[in-house]
């Protein structure tokens, strides 16, 4: 039995040198978990940009290298997951070449199959705020600090292409959340919404 239901994006999506145009086109496109015998998935409707060159917001920025942020290094399409105020595993996506450490967070996700579970994972009997903040989505995902530097280019972790159709138009640009520390990087347009 297959639990793929669209074509999975493939390393050549991920590749690209543009951080920002990949956050916007990774709207629409459709977040995959498979654990235990159970396909759960979300439309992708909020991403940020982090560029590992001159972007003080970006953890691996200017060459910065940890432990956590190495897989950042490692090639495009595969997670970066990290924990967030010790509570909140986040999940990314890293993009552009080997060595480069550009990454998309993804901020908000439809909840479209294993709803009835992802509701399980979060506690929750509504829709409503389900799946709209990244530790909110990791959690009804199932995806944790221990899959950071899984490949997303097959199960049980992967990104999909249904051919939602997300125009230009239906995009909203602010700045990111949370990165006051980044000084004017902080100003940067590169948080990327559609209406959920």
């Amino acid at each position: 039995m297959t639990v793929v239901t669209g074509d999975i994006l493939q390393k050549d999506f991920y590749r690209r040198q543009d951080v920002v145009q990949i956050s916007k086109d990774l709207l629409g496109k459709v977040l995959c978990t498979y654990f235990d015998g159970t396909l759960t998935s979300g439309l992708i409707t909020e991403t940020e940009a982090y560029c590992g060159r001159n972007d003080k917001a970006c953890h691996a920025n200017n060459g910065t290298r940890t432990d956590r942020t190495e897989v950042m290094y490692g090639e495009p399409g595969h997670g970066y997951v990290y924990l967030c105020y010790g509570i909140h595993h986040l999940f990314n996506v890293v993009t552009n070449e080997n060595g480069l450490a550009d990454a998309v967070l993804i901020r908000g996700i439809r909840p479209l199959d294993g709803v009835d579970l992802m509701k399980e994972r979060r506690g929750m009997s509504a829709m409503k705020k389900l799946t709209d903040g990244p530790g909110k989505l990791t959690q009804a995902l199932g995806i944790r600090t221990s899959m950071s530097g899984t490949t997303l280019l097959e199960p049980p972790v992967w990104i999909e292409d249904r051919e939602y159709s997300i125009g230009e138009d239906d995009i909203t640009a602010t700045p990111r959340i949370g990165i006051d520390y980044a000084g004017e990087h902080a100003k940067r347009e590169w948080r990327f919404l559609v209406d959920s």
